[in-house]
């Protein structure tokens, strides 16, 4: 285990302004040695390296407005900082997040030796109903893939985008990030890297590769290429944006929304739907957890077996519907 400890990396609060946000910007150096620390030596992403310094730059700020040094903070100072939370009205789920984060800074402080000891020792972290995915049915889906209907090169990447999230239930963050080299259509297989650029191999259906097949095709991404040579990174990069740039997580999160709303599914769809979409599916026709385990990329089987939740009600919701002595007269 790393010198943070595992669980979801944190991320930034409920977009509710905080007074103590405004007074500056930035972060003591120690937090930038724990950074430095989980960029070089744990190899986290630019997101989660990005969440941790949002809410640590949150917590030293609340600690400066105390007068308070990261180096002198007491288990005692922690409780007040996690009641502040909550007294913003933060979700549980973000001051779970924020606690990570501080556990996870005092555990570095206190192991390399800059601080006698970790004030975050003893602090738990709070407890937060895990809820069950909210998956889309098989209708709800098809109709969401074919409101893609044009030909052009951006409704071809349009395609592949909800294709391939719900084809191989891919986080946003890892179709974005994939490169052309990453797909292997002869094969039908894509490389992605997961959290902490864990690699892995996911098998890519037919439909999925037809849309990929189409895009990569003459009138597809070749015509979303810049006229002057791009950075390497955005050249290889299997989605592109109308600039020619690689495609962010912002904007194939844009396309997901577009064409759920021209389908009537408004909030209910996000790209993480479609993932949970995905193994709810494969699970309601008989796949193995273990095999859904190893498409989604979990590291622990406990994350998929939430999705058996989902299938197991769905199993109940047929029997009751279906079997004339389900029900009690």
């Amino acid at each position: 285990m790393s010198a943070v400890g595992a669980g979801s990396a944190p991320l930034g609060g409920d977009g509710e302004a905080e007074s103590v946000e405004d007074e500056t910007d930035r972060v003591p150096y120690e937090v930038e040695d724990l950074l430095s620390w989980l960029r070089v030596e744990q190899g986290r992403s630019v997101n989660t390296l990005a969440a941790y310094r949002s809410d640590l730059r949150r917590y030293c700020a609340w600690l400066r407005s105390r007068k308070i040094e990261v180096v002198d903070v007491a288990e005692s100072d922690i409780g007040a900082y996690v009641a502040h939370l909550r007294e913003m009205g933060r979700a549980e789920s973000s001051v779970k997040r924020a606690v990570v984060a501080v556990r996870g800074l005092h555990r570095f402080l206190a192991g390399e030796g800059t601080t006698p000891g970790n004030p975050a020792a003893e602090v738990a972290l709070p407890r937060v109903a895990r809820g069950v995915p909210k998956a889309l049915n098989e209708d709800e889906v098809a109709s969401l893939l074919a409101a893609v209907t044009g030909d052009e090169p951006a409704h071809r990447r349009d395609r592949v985008i909800l294709e391939v999230l719900y084809g191989t239930g891919l986080r946003i963050s890892e179709l974005t990030g994939l490169s052309l080299g990453d797909v292997d259509l002869g094969s039908a297989l894509i490389r992605a890297f997961g959290k902490g650029a864990k690699e892995r191999i996911v098998p890519v259906g037919r439909l999925a590769c037809d849309a990929l097949d189409a895009w990569l095709a003459p009138g597809g991404r070749e015509q979303l290429l810049p006229a002057r040579p791009a950075p390497r990174a955005d050249a290889e990069a299997l989605l592109l944006n109308q600039r020619g740039g690689r495609l962010s997580r912002q904007g194939a999160w844009g396309v997901v929304r577009r064409y759920g709303t021209l389908v009537g599914l408004g909030d209910r769809l996000s790209p993480h739907v479609l993932r949970h979409s995905c193994a709810t599916h494969m699970l309601d026709h008989g796949a193995d957890i273990r095999a859904v385990q190893e498409l989604l990329g979990h590291a622990s089987i406990s994350t998929t077996q939430i999705y058996t939740l989902v299938s197991t009600e769905r199993l109940w919701e047929v029997y009751r519907r279906a079997h004339p002595r389900a029900t009690l007269p």
